[in-house]
């Protein structure tokens, strides 16, 4: 598979993800058919186009820490009412997204 289609693929899992749940880059990767591959899967979703409106900020890392350099993530999330522990970390257990339920 090449990097292009990879991209593509991501891409269209990013897209159904659903309002008020979030998935992991390692998760998108694995459903993607490259497990190895969730440091790609942040390098496409940084390389989508603006113009795309992908739901980039429905991806988080596997301990629900959202991106450092991106402080309107959180915010997006919140109000989508994803579920945050006192941490500040996403509440995987009450947000992660389960394609194969819903």
């Amino acid at each position: 598979m090449d990097r292009y289609q990879f991209f593509h693929d991501i891409y269209v899992l990013v897209r159904v993800i659903p309002p008020g749940r979030v998935a992991t880059y390692g998760q998108i990767a694995s459903l993607a058919g490259r497990p190895l591959c969730s440091r790609m899967v942040g390098q496409a979703l940084h390389r989508a186009p603006a113009s795309s409106l992908l739901p980039c900020h429905r991806v988080v890392n596997s301990q629900g820490r959202t991106a450092p350099a991106w402080p309107e993530q959180k915010i997006l999330l919140e109000n989508e009412d994803v579920a945050f522990r006192s941490n500040g970390h996403v509440d995987m257990r009450r947000s992660r997204w389960n394609p194969e339920t819903e």
